[in-house]
């Protein structure tokens, strides 16, 4: 299979040709496609090296007037040839032209031409990965299915450390891999999710709620259905498009999303519960519109239903995976989470922490498994966390079906 490989402007750019290694490893053929700025620090001619092949600099040649004609349309061959269009790295300003569609180089102009899948491979300076047109572009290019391999924290060649150094080439080739040849590992496999917020509403105007996006969920729906997955999806209220291909069932209040569940659970092989219930509901909801006056006002609260300790009760042999978001005492919380409920994984995260979580595409968690082992994921996309879930999801399918 052939893979096109866009080399931008950046640092890290001599990471490309060890990544060149790896994917001629697994079998790949590998064209390079170099920016401007990216021959500013590494030469084309060590690309040509590794490769065996012609490495192209520009989008006009120059030369005489058959040369320069093939070279104009080269950018539609090369993207109809590659079965797999990779950047590496990836700069702020590769990315943003990607999310907009300005196609003022070969790399550019080709991707607009390419109907495969796409890797990016993001590094820069740790302010520049987190400035909200970045954020913004990011998620433009995720919404178009492109995958995403995160870049890794550390200590930056700025000087400054967090995240924005590329991610090692083997992680980086694997994605590659993963994108050409996906995983087929859950089929035959109905997974249940519940994904987003619950409303529970106070009067018919107002309602309590929690800051969930339902990102994880929905990440996890897509990955499941990606891997031969049937899903089925139970969503509280999100502003997120509706999964291609995935049997959506939409809910408002924790007693809808319990009845949905309970009615599907026989249906389901995996239950997985991302979902962020809301804990407490309004008693005694008033039929009219609560009016605004300077007393203090009070509301009755009463619990809602343990969806996830009810299906831990009639789970029987399926696989039941829960989340924990917490603030402070992260996995003791998880583990009382897991015996309490029945559940043979949790997905434990601190939602305290800046840029994770709720509302972003990333998050940082750990897998606390019924055997006791934790297994941390790290930082990473919340798409990317979710095959890694799924990974240990089929695992304990695995030991559970061997055991039987």
């Amino acid at each position: 299979m052939r893979v096109l490989l866009g080399v931008a402007g950046g640092i890290a750019a001599y990471k490309a040709a060890e990544l060149c290694r790896r994917l001629m490893e697994r079998g790949f053929s590998v064209q390079v496609v170099m920016t401007r700025s990216a021959q500013e620090f590494i030469r084309p001619l060590t690309f040509a090296a590794l490769t065996g092949q012609k490495v192209i600099t520009d989008l006009f040649a120059s030369g005489s007037a058959d040369d320069t004609f093939a070279s104009s349309i080269e950018h539609i061959r090369a993207g109809q040839e590659a079965d797999a269009l990779v950047v590496a790295p990836a700069t702020a300003d590769t990315l943003a032209k990607l999310a907009h569609g300005i196609a003022d180089d070969f790399l550019t102009t080709c991707y607009l031409a390419f109907a495969g899948p796409v890797v990016l491979a993001p590094a820069m300076n740790v302010n520049m990965w987190r400035h909200p047109a970045t954020v913004q572009n990011m998620e433009i290019l995720r919404r178009r299915g492109h995958l995403v391999v995160e870049p890794e924290a550390g200590e930056l060649a700025c000087g400054m450390v967090g995240p924005g150094r590329l991610a090692e080439p083997e992680r980086i080739a694997e994605a590659v891999e993963s994108a050409l040849h996906p995983r087929r590992d859950l089929e035959g496999e109905t997974v249940l999710i519940t994904a987003g917020p619950t409303q529970e509403p106070i009067d018919p105007v107002r309602y309590i709620s929690n800051r969930s996006s339902g990102k994880m969920g929905y990440a996890l729906a897509e990955a499941a259905a990606a891997r031969g997955a049937r899903v089925i999806l139970v969503t509280g209220p999100v502003s997120l498009a509706e999964p291609q291909g995935i049997e959506t069932v939409r809910v408002r209040t924790a007693e809808e999303m319990r009845r949905a569940v309970m009615e599907r659970v026989a249906d389901s092989t995996i239950i997985i519960k991302s979902a962020a219930v809301a804990d407490y509901h309004v008693a005694n909801v008033p039929r009219q519109k609560i009016k605004k006056t300077a007393a203090r006002m009070s509301l009755e609260l009463d619990p809602t239903p343990d969806i996830l300790a009810e299906a831990g009760r009639i789970k029987g042999d399926r696989i039941l995976i829960g989340f924990a978001a917490e603030t402070n005492n992260l996995l003791e919380e998880a583990r009382r989470k897991l015996t309490s409920k029945n559940c043979d994984m949790i997905v434990a995260n601190l939602v305290s922490e800046e840029g994770i979580g709720f509302e972003s595409d990333q998050n940082e968690v750990t897998l606390v498994l019924r055997g006791g082992q934790t297994v941390p994921l790290g930082r990473a996309a919340k798409r990317e966390l979710a095959d890694r879930i799924l990974d240990q999801a089929v695992k304990l399918r695995l030991v559970l079906h061997a055991a039987q």
